[in-house]
């Protein structure tokens, strides 16, 4: 079952940076951004790389390395996001994140797509019933 319904492949919304090359070399981030509950958060995946590694892989080794973290985080995501029990959704450049429905395990980023009907009939979407 996935857990991200997005037009686009979810490593699309990354951002990544790098801060200064220090004593113990150099470290960098990948930031995914999501919007829960109307208000702007993010996933951080941190990871370093000493100066004598950087200087065995070379360019090409530390590209690779950046594609192999890039990857972890994609998973760490989605682990995260069923151990949660949330989704990811939404057309927007920054996703939607929601929380699945707890009666349909079958259908759950349906379940949380249709959640914007909840809207419509009037009741407010923040109030949690039993909660």
């Amino acid at each position: 079952m996935s857990h991200i319904a997005l037009p686009r492949p979810i490593e699309d919304y990354f951002a990544y940076a790098e801060l200064s090359a220090g004593r113990r070399g150099r470290r960098f981030t990948i930031t995914f951004p999501y919007v829960a509950g109307g208000k702007l958060d993010r996933l951080q995946w941190w990871w370093s790389l000493g100066e004598v590694r950087e200087r065995i892989l070379g360019t090409a080794g530390v590209a690779a390395l950046r594609r192999e973290e890039t990857e972890r985080f994609r998973q760490h995501i989605e682990r995260w996001l069923e151990n949660n029990r949330r989704c990811l959704v939404g057309d927007t450049p920054i996703p939607e994140m929601r929380e699945l429905a707890q009666e349909n395990d079958g259908i759950a980023v349906e379940a949380a797509a249709a959640s914007d009907s909840a809207a419509a009939d009037g009741w407010p979407t923040e109030q949690v019933a039993n909660g």
